[in-house]
């Protein structure tokens, strides 16, 4: 607890120092004074409560804070073109400008392909999960092909699905099922195997059949590997239906936004574009991971958290 105020101290100082020197100096002095000063602060926030609200999603959006400061003033100092790195501050104009045009990107993105995909992805993955931990058949003969078609590139897999599904948002939510079906599928089944041979034996004797046992016992066992692939399939869904959009796409967009806006070297709506996507990710993944710990309190990784 002594060395965040010794670090805000040396912070201080060193920015009042910035006041008593030439002007290259000031500017360093000034500089490593507001980064002492930046880490002081995140440190001290967090040490303040562990497991409260306020370190928990506090230290985190000022450690995001400090980071578009230092961005915002070394873009600026050091006259970083635009078109190599745009300060926060022109891409905030860019986004503001083009709201309405970021808006329809979002919802042909994220509202049809994304979700859409990842939907019908995950649950299919689920489904041919629960079917395949059921027929050993399908395990020896199914399973190695869904492997196979995961292996298969995306950069191979989106310009096949917009020939089928055409330029629309169909082909990239199929692009999506394909890059989410095999996560879930493996999450499934290694959720499947956790519930232990005592359990099983319990419900056995109870006279269980095995869908009873399934939907009582194996199921809310196997959640936590289910969300586990929830989380991972939220972020290949959005990177897959983007880079889809390359191959594609209708005059919408996020992906299509990024490629036309960077050929014309408009790199404050190309940032614009991929803030929205990285929010949009991020917060769709703290959604999954607050229902998650809503859905399986009882679970010792969450009863520990």
């Amino acid at each position: 607890m002594k060395r965040p105020p010794l670090l805000a101290t040396l912070a201080l100082l060193l920015l009042a120092a910035a006041l008593f020197v030439d002007w290259r100096g000031s500017f360093w002095c000034f500089l490593a004074g507001l980064a002492l000063l930046a880490v002081s602060s995140v440190r001290y926030l967090a040490a303040q409560d562990a497991d409260g609200p306020l370190a928990r999603y506090g230290t985190p959006l000022l450690f995001g804070v400090w980071l578009l400061v230092f961005w915002e003033l070394l873009t600026k100092v050091f006259e970083v073109p635009r078109v190599l790195l745009p300060a926060p501050s022109v891409i905030w104009q860019s986004f503001a400008a083009g709201y309405g045009v970021l808006a329809g990107d979002f919802v042909q993105t994220v509202l049809h392909s994304v979700l859409i995909g990842l939907a019908a992805g995950s649950g299919l993955g689920f489904v041919v999960g629960v079917l395949i931990d059921r027929s050993p058949f399908l395990q020896r003969g199914l399973l190695p092909l869904a492997a196979l078609a995961s292996a298969v590139p995306l950069v191979g897999i989106a310009p096949i699905m917009v020939m089928w599904f055409g330029f629309d948002w169909h082909s990239k939510a199929a692009v999506v099922v394909v890059m989410t079906f095999f996560p879930m599928l493996v999450n499934t089944l290694a959720g499947l195997q956790e519930s232990g041979h005592m359990e099983r034996d319990l419900m056995r004797s109870y006279g269980a059949s095995y869908w009873r046992t399934l939907w009582s016992l194996r199921i809310p066992v196997a959640m936590p590997f289910v969300f586990n692939a929830l989380k991972i399939n939220s972020t290949l869904a959005l990177i897959g239906a983007i880079v889809a959009e390359f191959f594609g796409s209708p005059t919408e967009g996020l992906g299509f936004r990024i490629s036309t806006e960077a050929a014309r070297l408009n790199m404050g709506l190309v940032w614009a574009a991929i803030g929205v996507a990285a929010l949009t990710g991020s917060v769709l993944y703290a959604l999954l991971a607050f229902i998650e710990r809503r859905a399986t309190f009882w679970h010792p990784s969450i009863r520990t958290t």
